[in-house]
């Protein structure tokens, strides 16, 4: 199988000018989680979910924030992506996932966007079908915090795993799972940008003495609580893979926590098995 075989098109698109809101009601509508940024006719970059939902961890004052919604796509998108032509192998495209730690590569012929090859697409193709293996076999360790986390460490841990994070109660029980689609799609963007967590001075109306007064307006902190998933989806560890992506594809899902004796054994994720299709 090749590129042309399980690409999808035709493609959706932004221009490097248009808002995150823009982009980010493209990707609900269509239900897809990445875009091509095209400078005319010509691929300019690709914005991801990844790209705006990394996005909310912000150092700077937040007073000095631009509010998510009205950044341009050109100044969180990735530029120069990875591309492939139509007749790359499909076996080949999963190396490249693997290998830059990418979800898709668009398709261009002639110098034109054909289409664009996705995880999920790959999922779809004859070699995922012929897997064998178990839930045990190809499943990874997750990082897990708590629902009091903040937003920021929620992400950092995100970001240096470059993963997905399992949400615990004291107990050790999972209670949730954020993505980054639960990032990206946060839809309380007044708490993400600007003021989150802190004391704010704010302007009041007049007096009746004709002097302005001012006050203090506390805004609560985002919280791991606030953006997860609820509840976990689990499978037994000895779970063949063809059951694992059935669950996968019957829940709208792409992990699954790997449960094994009523305790947590890791996570299988859609990554894992692009990983053994790349083999």
């Amino acid at each position: 199988m090749y590129a042309r075989d399980v690409m999808t098109s035709p493609v959706h698109t932004v221009f490097p000018d248009a808002t995150i809101a823009h982009a980010r009601n493209l990707m609900v509508r269509h239900r897809i989680s990445r875009l091509p940024v095209m400078d005319g006719e010509t691929l300019a970059g690709i914005l991801t979910k990844k790209d705006i939902a990394y996005r909310l961890r912000q150092g700077e004052p937040a007073w000095r924030r631009r509010p998510l919604d009205r950044i341009p796509v050109g100044l969180l998108a990735t530029q120069n992506p990875v591309t492939v032509a139509p007749d790359v192998p499909v076996r080949t495209i999963a190396r490249l996932f693997v290998e830059r730690a990418i979800s898709s590569v668009p398709v261009v012929e002639e110098g034109r966007v054909a289409g664009i090859v996705t995880k999920t697409d790959l999922m779809k193709s004859v070699l995922v079908r012929e897997l064998r293996s178990t839930a045990r076999d190809v499943m990874e360790d997750v990082p897990v915090v708590t629902r009091y986390h903040s937003l920021n460490h929620v992400v950092s841990v995100m970001k240096e795993r470059n993963d997905k994070v399992l949400v615990c109660d004291e107990d050790g029980e999972p209670v949730g799972i954020i993505t980054e689609t639960n990032l990206a799609f946060y839809e309380d963007e007044p708490r993400i940008s600007g003021v989150v967590g802190r004391d704010v001075t704010i302007a009041r109306h007049d007096t009746a003495q004709g002097r302005r007064d001012r006050g203090q307006l506390s805004v609560a902190a985002v919280t791991a609580g606030d953006v997860m998933t609820s509840p976990v989806i689990t499978v037994p560890a000895g779970t063949g893979l063809q059951e694992v992506i059935a669950m996968m594809g019957r829940h709208h899902v792409n992990s699954l926590v790997v449960m094994d004796n009523g305790t947590i054994s890791g996570i299988v994720k859609r990554d894992d098995i692009i990983k053994e299709v790349a083999k």
